[in-house]
Parts: structure tokens; C-alpha cells; sequence
């Protein structure tokens, strides 16, 4: 891959990773908390719950892109970035425009897929 393109990865990553850790500190900065007393009826109590474990989900699903975009921006710097894990093969690059976190070429990942599909 191009030192162009590399650049142009790692200022995506580095901007998706910044957002992700301003959307968390906002969160945190929330100050999220569930007092069964702000709730005059159980409805209320499970609606707020049932929010709050969601949040909880999209925390935990940003925590894992977090953790992909690190190890991308790590490929990046020990020039690995971009080869697929599977195959060796180079990832084309308008699947890393759509998913700059891809592991798989697109041939790998479909194969993957298929056999995911197969096993339930």
C-alpha cells in the first residue's frame, strides 16, 4: 500500500478512535446512575432500565471498535496494514474506505461468512 494511502487510513482511524473516546468521556461525564426513587411506577423503573442496558450494549460495542482501530493504527505503524489474516492478500482499498478496521478480503470474509451460516 501507498504511504498516501497509509496516511490518509491513519488520520480516519485516529479521527474514528477520537470520536469514540469523546462520545465515552460524555457518557462517563453523565454521570448515568438509576435511583429506584426518581421512579413513581414500575413502568418508569423498567423503561429507564431497559436504556440503560442499552447504553451499556453501544458502550461495550464502541469499547470493541476501540480496541479494532488500535490494532489497525498498530498495522499501520509495523507496515502490516491492510493484508488480509487470512490469505496474505492485499485488502482492496474500497473496502477499507467502507470498514477501515477490515482484518479479511472481501473473498475471506464472504467464505467466512458462509461457513458461519452453515454452523447455525
Amino acid at each position: 500500500m501507498r504511504k498516501r494511502d497509509l496516511d490518509k487510513f491513519r488520520k480516519l482511524l485516529q479521527s474514528q478512535r477520537d470520536q469514540l473516546m469523546e462520545n465515552a468521556r460524555r457518557a462517563v461525564a453523565g454521570d448515568i446512575h438509576l435511583d429506584p426513587d426518581d421512579f413513581p411506577d414500575e413502568m418508569d423503573a423498567a423503561s429507564s432500565e431497559i436504556n440503560l442496558a442499552f447504553l451499556g450494549r453501544l458502550r461495550e460495542r464502541e469499547r470493541r471498535l476501540i480496541a479494532k482501530i488500535d490494532e489497525a493504527l498498530a498495522k499501520i505503524e509495523n507496515n502490516e496494514y491492510g493484508l488480509c489474516e487470512s490469505c496474505g492478500e492485499e485488502i482492496g482499498i474500497k473496502r477499507l474506505e467502507a470498514r477501515p478496521v477490515a482484518e479479511l478480503c472481501i473473498d475471506c470474509k464472504s467464505e467466512q461468512e458462509r461457513l458461519e451460516r452453515r454452523m447455525g
